[in-house]
């Protein structure tokens, strides 16, 4: 049993958990803002207020700071100086509310959408994936994805994306100009859902991935928003570990001193009218035994 400890609480959902400079960044998606705390849970900052819902987070290879902003469909550029600008707007793209993300090494992101009206209980769509350039171009870069969430790039050039309502991780080669290729199906928990209602979907998944993170051996740590644990996934499919925290789970990260600390969102559901009212949600946080990368 892995120990199961509360870093901080009283927030509305947490997301797109991210260590970076000694410091866990995260979004809160109802008070509309991106926070950092320390290792500890002490030092509670506000990075930046994001009236249209914040959620996934990178960086520039220069260092600024990128932020999903969900509703408006744009992804937003903290400047030096701490306003925000817009990076990229993918109104015209994003068939649903944005989502999660992640950076390459040259500052292209790679974003997902819902496809679909969660909230508004509309019927499952598939989902695009779309790149945006370091000049705010967007293209779409993979398509026919069941709400492409958590995402990471391993060592080695290769791009996963888990599909929430697909039971399964996606990965492609990440080329030299940021095209994916080779597709192929990376983990696979079980069937598609034979059914477009939310409510028969999710009762059809063996996990529902929602955030995710690479640790040293390219291994993925995957927050099942439905089985209330954090699961290791390696190449293949195979389960390695299982943490069960004792709450349903949304997003994870590795980090602290020395990268072994995975740290997890917790809430007792994802139902926007719920969370939107309450302060329930908390970060956790678990010691494991090989480190982020």
């Amino acid at each position: 049993m892995t120990e199961t400890t509360t870093v901080a609480e009283g927030f509305s959902f947490l997301e797109a958990p991210r260590w970076r400079d000694g410091r866990l960044w995260f979004s809160d998606f109802y008070t509309h803002r991106v926070r950092s705390i320390r290792e500890d849970g002490s030092d509670l900052r506000e990075e930046a207020h994001v009236p249209e819902q914040p959620s996934g987070l990178g960086w520039l290879p220069d260092g600024r700071l990128l932020i999903v902003s969900m509703r408006d469909r744009k992804l937003l550029r903290r400047e030096q100086d701490g306003t925000l600008s817009v990076h990229a707007d993918l109104g015209k793209h994003a068939t649903g509310h944005l989502n999660d993300m992640v950076v390459d090494g040259q500052g292209r992101v790679y974003v997902g959408n819902f496809g679909f009206d969660l909230m508004g209980g509309a019927p499952l769509e598939p989902a695009s994936l779309h790149r945006v350039d370091p000049d705010g171009h967007v293209t779409e870069v993979a398509d026919d994805l069941w709400f492409p969430n958590g995402s990471a790039i391993t060592s080695d050039g290769v791009l996963v994306v888990v599909e929430t309502f697909g039971n399964r991780v996606t990965a492609f080669d990440l080329t030299g100009d940021g095209e994916l290729v080779n597709r192929r199906t990376w983990a696979e928990f079980g069937p598609l859902p034979a059914d477009r209602g939310i409510a028969e979907a999710l009762g059809q998944l063996s996990v529902a991935g929602d955030g995710a993170c690479l640790d040293s051996e390219n291994a993925l740590w995957i927050a099942d928003a439905i089985g209330s644990r954090l699961v290791r996934v390696v190449e293949g499919g195979t389960i390695t570990d299982e943490l069960s925290p004792g709450s349903p789970v949304y997003a994870c990260a590795l980090g602290g001193a020395d990268g072994t600390t995975l740290f997890a969102c917790a809430a007792p559901d994802f139902h926007e009218q719920a969370r939107a009212a309450a302060r329930e949600a908390r970060m956790l946080a678990m010691r494991v035994t090989v480190p982020a990368p």
